[in-house]
């Protein structure tokens, strides 16, 4: 751990040379002491992309006199609306080398060896799947000497232990590493992208009023739930305002928020942001009512550039594929969008490639850059309706709509399917678990908690 002193601080230089303004980001030293040997050492912070993810600032100190170093991780981004989990099943050595961020709110789990790292026992990181391996060990053995003397029956347990972890690398059998973060800003490496990893799950939850807690976003003594408003009838009516920070420069901005009926569908919520200092916009939606009973699987078939101006309505727990490009991207990863068939696809290009800081320069992959590349010119062609494509929006909330052009008849280019959740469907969406009988009594009256 290194201690950065106020007054390098309070010139203003330091957020100046990292800020995300800059066109080529410079790593920025300043002067922090040492907790090894309490000497001076050099802290250098460089605010940097993770491809696919987010700006995270990386921050490194090393010290000339003792030669001690570490490295931590922070997000430079807001805490996310949705936390996240990654499940990752380990199959080869290839897979130790994935990139993963791991903030210092995330808990990492090894189920197979029922070990599990607390949330903020450690800083956060930005290493691979072999360094957090490495890392875990390095903690275990730190305190193994004066351990083995006070109590070696213990110490040979941990010994025990530590070499089932180093086993690991090996990978002799297949494991699973589990991340999940409430705060939303773990990451772990999809190195096929924009392809869909088989190896990796994604999922997003909403989080408990604890983790509200721990995150700061809620007081100690404030367990109640926020109420909600009932009166929809001045939702539908009025533009409800409230202040925000922009997502792409943290301004301060204002969210926009209106209740709209989607002709032939139903009510969803609008909200948009615009920020009068950078000029980035964006809008996300909501759904306005209740989850299905249902899920809704659309498929439609591209067959005229007209088609890129069907409306689309997006929710935040709908899949997208486009199995031409072997393309697919799970739910919660392009927000809740409601926009044009070429705005979605205009949003999947900028994802994954026009807004990807590792696609240029001497940074990128030869090979990831070239399928990267030529993945943005088959969405182009799409677009342009060169290209023979499918495109299915999969919900199983049932709450995402494609446009009808030939409604109230049938699109012929189109199919809706209804079809049952399975119960891990069911479990993203925290509907297993949900209760809605068994509150009133005999007579009718709702029971007291």
């Amino acid at each position: 751990m290194s201690v950065i002193s106020e007054d390098n601080v309070r010139g203003g230089s330091l957020f100046k040379d990292i800020s995300a303004d800059d066109e080529d980001w410079q790593p920025t030293e300043i002067e922090s002491l040492c907790m090894n040997c309490y000497q001076n050492g050099t802290t250098r912070l460089l605010l940097t992309k993770i491809p696919f993810f987010k700006e995270v600032i990386v921050s490194s100190f090393s010290c000339n006199k003792c030669a001690w170093s570490n490295t931590e991780i922070q997000s430079a981004g807001r805490i996310q609306e949705q936390g996240v989990c990654y499940t990752l099943r380990v199959k080869s050595k290839q897979d130790l080398n994935r990139e993963v961020v791991k903030a210092d709110s995330a808990t990492t789990r090894i189920p197979e060896l029922d070990f599990e790292i607390p949330p903020y026992t450690q800083k956060g990181s930005l290493s691979t799947i072999e360094g957090l391996l490495d890392r875990a060990v390095a903690g275990l053995e730190q305190d193994q000497v004066a351990r083995r003397a006070a109590d070696p029956e213990v110490a040979d347990k941990i010994e025990e232990f530590v070499q089932k972890l180093k086993k690991l690398k090996e990978v002799e059998d297949e494991f699973t590493l589990v991340i999940e973060d409430p705060s939303g800003n773990s990451f772990v490496e999809n190195p096929v992208a924009p392809q869909k990893d088989e190896a990796l799950a994604v999922t997003r939850f909403k989080r408990t009023a604890q983790q509200d807690m721990q995150l700061g976003l809620r007081a100690d003594d404030d367990l109640e739930e926020e109420p909600a408003g009932n009166d929809l009838e001045t939702m539908r009516n009025e533009v409800l305002a409230f202040s925000t920070n922009c997502p792409e420069c943290n301004a301060p901005a204002a969210t926009n928020m209106k209740l709209v009926q989607i002709p032939h569908f139903k009510e969803v919520i609008i909200m948009a942001t615009n920020c009068d200092v950078c000029g980035h916009r964006t809008n996300e939606v909501k759904s306005g009512g209740a989850t299905e009973a249902l899920g809704t699987k659309i498929t439609l078939h591209i067959t005229d550039a007209s088609d890129m101006t069907r409306d689309v309505l997006k929710s935040e727990t709908c899949s997208i594929e486009i199995p031409e490009v072997e393309f697919e991207v799970g739910m919660g990863a392009l927000s809740g969008k409601f926009t044009t068939l070429e705005g979605l696809l205009t949003d999947i290009k900028d994802l994954t490639v026009s807004k990807n800081p590792f696609i240029c320069g001497d940074s990128g992959i030869v090979d990831r850059v070239r399928k990267l590349s030529e993945f943005g010119e088959k969405l182009d062609k799409i677009m342009a309706a060169e290209m023979d494509a499918h495109i299915i929006l999969d919900d199983p909330a049932g709450n995402s709509y494609l446009q009808n052009v030939y409604a109230p008849d049938p699109d012929p280019e189109m199919t809706i399917e209804k079809y049952t959740r399975t119960y891990e469907q069911n479990e993203d969406l925290g509907l297993n678990d949900m209760k809605t009988e068994g509150y009133h009594d005999e007579n009718g009256t709702a029971k007291s908690t």
